[in-house]
């Protein structure tokens, strides 16, 4: 084992009255395992009744992202090992680090430099104040390997505007920063150059000054939202009742874009893209804690009933032979209430205790 291999996972240490945590696995854009959610969930509990820590701020260590999400493989092998009990084990730990954060009793600063995908998107998307930069590239990319939003997605995207959540949802289209700000998984835009001086700001606070204050010494406009140009043809579109729906109304349109969204989702398990409509407007109604249960019961329901997970994954990062057999293969062949057995499934260990 070299030093870089026994370094950890997760930088824990405080500066002054801030308290730091930095995904440390550069070389996997700081891919999250079961390990660094419970070493990051031990520090927050830790600093929770200390009383020297008045902020927690959360980056990525490197400088291709905050955390390109969780680790798929290792789902893949717990699925097809007949483990599922492991990844409910990994799923009901990540979640419950989402709501922590969502619900921690000090500011939350989280700064999305970078590639913040899936789980990234769990992490920094519940914090109270979020930070992006040119560099920035956000995500929920479930759907390109058969699968479904989680880590509380669905309730950020059913709170975009208008009916940006399902467009994201279901295309796992990429946000720019201007995009992430504009459909709410954002606050602040700071140039990359000038993360080191917030992070010092933050960290030599002085009271009265809240996190709030000193961000906004940093934070600048960015270039308009791609998303905000687009969303038009998006809202008329991505309000049809139905999947079936929505790919019509895309051919019937003729801007460019949704000739592209069009080819995308031809391409995705409709399943998946099923199961995420669903999810994305169920999480519309209610709290994170019901947006974050109602993703456990389909995650859990692709893990144990379905088998497009097990397959995009395997056609995506194991065999990579990008050619997956999707079941059924074509949203016309999908069943009328398409995504009703992933939202009724009950899970056999409850999300929450």
């Amino acid at each position: 084992m070299t030093d870089i291999d026994a370094a950890p996972t997760v930088l824990i240490r405080t500066e002054g009255a801030l308290g730091r945590l930095t995904l440390n696995r550069p070389k996997a854009i700081n891919a999250l395992d079961i390990d660094m959610i419970r070493q990051a969930k031990v520090a927050l509990e830790a600093w929770r009744e200390d009383t020297d820590i008045e902020i927690v701020l959360i980056d990525g260590e490197g400088e291709r992202g905050l955390c390109a999400g969780g680790d798929v493989r290792a789902l893949y092998d717990q699925i097809v090992g007949g483990d599922a009990q492991g990844a409910s084990e990994f799923f009901r730990a990540e979640y419950a680090l989402n709501l922590m954060i969502a619900e921690y009793p000090k500011t939350v600063v989280a700064i999305a430099d970078g590639i913040t995908m899936g789980g990234g998107i769990g992490i920094a998307g519940h914090a109270d104040i979020r930070v992006v930069t040119e560099r920035s590239r956000l995500a929920m990319p479930e759907t390109r390997i058969g699968f479904t939003p989680d880590v509380g997605g669905t309730y950020l995207l059913g709170r975009a505007p208008g009916r940006i959540g399902e467009y994201l949802g279901l295309t796992g289209g990429t946000m720019s920063a201007a995009d992430a700000v504009y459909a709410g998984f954002a606050d602040h835009y700071v140039p990359s150059q000038h993360l080191g001086e917030l992070r010092e700001a933050l960290g030599k606070r002085a009271d009265p000054t809240s996190p709030s204050e000193l961000v906004l010494l940093f934070d600048e406009t960015p270039e308009r939202s791609v998303l905000a140009a687009e969303r038009a043809w998006i809202d008329e579109v991505f309000a049809a009742d139905s999947l079936a729906e929505i790919s019509q109304r895309l051919s019937a349109r003729a801007e460019v874009s949704a000739s592209a969204t069009a080819a995308v989702l031809v391409e995705l398990s409709p399943t998946g893209l099923a199961v995420t409509l669903d999810a994305v407007r169920e999480a519309r109604e209610g709290d994170l804690r019901d947006a974050l249960i109602g993703e456990y019961r389909r995650v859990m329901w692709f893990v144990r009933q379905h088998p497009d997970l097990v397959e995009g994954i395997r056609a995506q990062l194991v065999d990579k032979d990008r050619s997956p057999k999707w079941q059924p293969a074509t949203i016309p062949q999908l069943p009328a209430d398409a995504g009703a057995d992933a939202r009724a499934y009950v899970p056999e260990v409850p999300l929450f205790d």
